[in-house]
């Protein structure tokens, strides 16, 4: 790429030629060498200066090319075909080639969220240690629940009943420091897209520090088995970060035209938009509700990650309008017409 200064450009007339001397030979050849050796030690070097970077922008569109400049306010990036300077406040995330590359190996993003082919299985205990920082307490004005994060975007899953007719909406984060727990609460938090049928709902933390959070991957819930150990995350009655274990007791339960995963795993109010997760720490559902009774127990519910995956890959038909007054308010059909009370024609009675 070279830059001209058209300033510096002279134009001569039609068949104007300037009066040239004989050129000294020795002189070219010694110039000429003298450059050649100059480019190619700036060729041989130019890969060790250069360094490729993904960026992502707080929009969502991601960036790869050569940066060519590092800024404390913005990065200059080569594109191959442009330049651009990106100011640093516009960044959400900044991985150089080889670390994206690593990471890649092992996380594979799918639209939105990730997930992670090559996972371990663990005990609770343990999935507990590496998931539990990406469950989230949502709080809002009429009560609270719970959700998870699946991206570094900040995006955040819940039930749409758990913000429904909301505006201020409020998330909760809880990381473990060395010298004990960190709650940080963010309230700027946007509603990106709900549907009331499925009860699913996606919220994004607005910070410049979401980049840092972590995030779980998305599990396929249709390898699901009866029998199979799951456990919840939660905040049931309020009480954030509570763990609850049990197993599956049937892949997929029909109720008013949806489908659950049914589970032994206590769900609580509060559970609501929690993860279920499967042995491998991997997101197999959204927790939704239970069935409540006098002796009733063990009987969770909650929406496949496979119907939450189809949400998410569609989620501008379903996205969050804040213009329209009605979005995110659920109304309650109108009550029936009183229906007049008529009086038998006869009565018989037995004898």
């Amino acid at each position: 790429m070279r830059c001209v200064d058209i300033r510096r450009v002279k134009t001569r007339k039609k068949n104007s030629y300037p009066k040239t001397a004989p050129l000294d030979f020795a002189f070219v050849m010694r110039k000429n060498l003298s450059f050649g050796i100059l480019a190619a030690g700036f060729l041989a070097a130019a890969p060790l200066l250069a360094e490729n970077v993904k960026i992502v922008l707080k929009n969502g569109a991601e960036l790869r090319g050569e940066v060519l400049k590092d800024r404390e306010d913005a990065v200059v990036l080569d594109l191959g075909h442009n330049v651009l300077i990106i100011p640093r406040t516009e960044i959400s995330i900044y991985e150089k080639a080889s670390a994206s590359a690593a990471k890649a190996a092992a996380v594979q993003g799918e639209d939105i969220y990730y997930v992670e082919p090559g996972r371990e299985s663990m005990t609770v205990e343990k999935n507990v240690q590496r998931v539990a920082e990406s469950v989230v307490q949502i709080q809002t004005a009429s009560g609270l629940g719970s959700g998870f994060i699946i991206n570094k975007l900040g995006y955040v899953i819940t039930n749409q009943h758990v913000i429904a007719g909301e505006r201020e909406i409020t998330v909760v984060v809880y990381r473990k420091k060395p010298d004990g727990l960190e709650k940080q609460q963010f309230t700027k938090v946007k509603i990106i897209a709900m549907n009331g049928f499925l009860d699913l709902a996606i919220l994004q933390i607005d910070d410049a520090g979401v980049d840092k959070l972590p995030f779980v991957p998305m599990g396929d819930s249709d390898l699901l088995t009866q029998g199979q150990d799951v456990f919840a995350i939660g905040s049931p009655l309020g009480l954030e970060r509570s763990v609850s274990k049990g197993i599956v007791s049937i892949r997929a339960r029909e109720s008013s035209g949806r489908w659950y995963i049914q589970s032994t795993t206590q769900i609580n109010p509060g559970n609501s938009g929690g993860p279920l997760f499967n042995a491998r720490g991997e997101v197999v559902g959204v927790n939704n509700m239970k069935a409540a009774g006098v002796g009733v127990e063990g009987l969770g519910f909650s929406i496949p990650a496979n119907v939450l995956k189809l949400f998410l890959k569609n989620r501008e038909a379903f996205a969050f309008d804040p213009r329209n007054p009605n979005s995110g308010f659920r109304y309650l059909p109108p009550p029936a017409p009183p229906q007049e009370k008529t009086k038998p024609d006869s009565v018989t009675t037995g004898g």
